[in-house]
């Protein structure tokens, strides 16, 4: 039996009655207090009456903490959210059910993290669930029948390094979980569309935020994502940049009204040069020296970020690549991968990625050669990221050496 109205075996009636008359007390405060609403949390926890009270209860703390029952009306987000943040609400599945498309590509986390508060990012996805919350009761009253769940289209066309920048990621698996503690049973499907090779690896990274009856939900279509897609949602309700008939009224192909179509945050939105950051280590490179950090990569495909800053002064920072593990070697000697330049790193703290294309030793090499008089102190953290298909609890696709000192070379 599915778990929903009309569908309920012996054992899951009897749950919801001991679970509508266990929350009598907060049902009034719900925003709807139908068997609909309240299957959807029973559900979300395998019809376990205890579980779903406490997660029930959880949220009308949240929705009270939150001001969610006024967010719609009583609250905006910021102009650069409004302006910079892809996405939006567009036309209907065959069922009847709102399809939200968020276009990642285009979006310039950086900039975004740079003129608006993690708090803000948080609260404008509140909103936007909202929203959909709403267009799912307005759909349900015009089709007479129940619509709770959306469809979900993700262009990740363009998605590239940049949107694996660390805050951004942290963040984007908050505003996941509170989906999942908060909206649940609310996505019906989600389709990502014109994945590049990347894909798995940003999935790898927020993918432990999502249930497994979420995960269930996720198809990742190929080369024919226009005909899959056509099969769910008719041609009238699909954008034409997205192989449909839907346009806007002046006939712009991506529907720009309804999805936000961004591109980079313009530096005059900008309220701080630095978004802060706990690191995992630190280290002292002595003055005419430098210090080498060995991260052995087994599988090509891997991405290897990185983030530091200095305490007091500038310090040098390069890539390099070699066959070996635990052989040293000058920077000359070593394949360059990302040229060694020096950085601010005490004024702006510096962040990168790089995929690594082919197995090998990566060398991350801190170089404080040209300083003749100051030692300088780098607090960084380094972590590889792993494709979804080779996450293993075996392996982390890559193993670090302890630090390496090159000595007084000029390498």
């Amino acid at each position: 039996m599915s778990g929903r109205v009309g569908d309920l075996n012996a054992k899951q009636a009897e749950a919801l009655e001991q679970f509508r008359e266990r929350i009598q007390d907060i049902l009034p405060q719900l925003p709807a207090q139908h068997d609909h609403f309240l299957l959807r949390w029973l559900r979300a926890r395998n019809f376990n009456v205890q579980k779903s009270e406490a997660m029930l209860r959880k949220h009308l703390e949240f929705r009270k903490h939150m001001k969610v029952d006024t967010i719609l009306t009583d609250w905006r987000p910021p102009e650069v959210i409004e302006k910079y943040l892809s996405g939006g609400m567009c036309g209907y599945d065959r069922e009847g059910s709102p399809i939200w498309y968020d276009v990642i590509g285009p979006v310039d986390p950086k900039g975004l993290f740079l003129s608006a508060s993690k708090q803000d990012f948080i609260k404008s996805k509140i909103r936007d669930c909202e929203v959909l919350q709403k267009e799912c009761n307005l759909q349900s009253d015009r089709l007479g029948k129940n619509v709770e769940s959306i469809t979900m289209i993700y262009d990740v066309e363009g998605l590239g390094l940049k949107h694996l920048w660390k805050p951004a990621i942290e963040t984007y698996g908050e505003i996941l979980q509170m989906f999942e503690d908060n909206y649940p049973e609310g996505l019906k499907r989600l389709f990502v569309i014109k994945a590049p090779k990347l894909f798995p690896v940003a999935y790898n990274l927020v993918k432990h935020f999502l249930s497994e009856n979420t995960r269930q939900k996720i198809y990742v279509l190929g080369a024919n994502w226009q005909e899959v897609l056509l099969k769910y949602i008719d041609a009238e309700e699909l954008p034409v940049i997205y192989g449909g008939k839907l346009t806007d009224p002046d006939g712009d192909p991506r529907c720009r009204t309804r999805i936000n179509h961004v591109g980079p945050v313009p530096p005059s939105y900008y309220v701080r040069d630095h978004v802060k950051v706990d690191y995992d280590q630190c280290m002292t490179v002595s003055r005419g020296s430098s210090q080498q950090l060995d991260y052995e990569i087994l599988f090509p495909g891997c991405v290897l970020r990185w983030q530091f800053a200095t305490e007091s002064a500038d310090i040098g920072f390069g890539v390099f690549l070699k066959d070996r593990k635990g052989e040293w070697k000058k920077a000359a000697q070593m394949q360059e991968v990302v040229p060694s330049q020096r950085y601010n790193a005490h004024l702006v703290p510096e962040d990168g990625s790089l995929t690594c294309e082919r197995p090998g030793v990566y060398v991350l090499r801190f170089d404080n050669t040209y300083s003749i008089f100051q030692a300088k102190r780098v607090s960084f953290t380094v972590e590889v990221l792993l494709p979804d298909h080779l996450q293993s609890p075996q392996t982390n696709g890559g193993s670090k050496n302890h630090a390496q000192a090159e000595g007084n070379s000029q390498s």
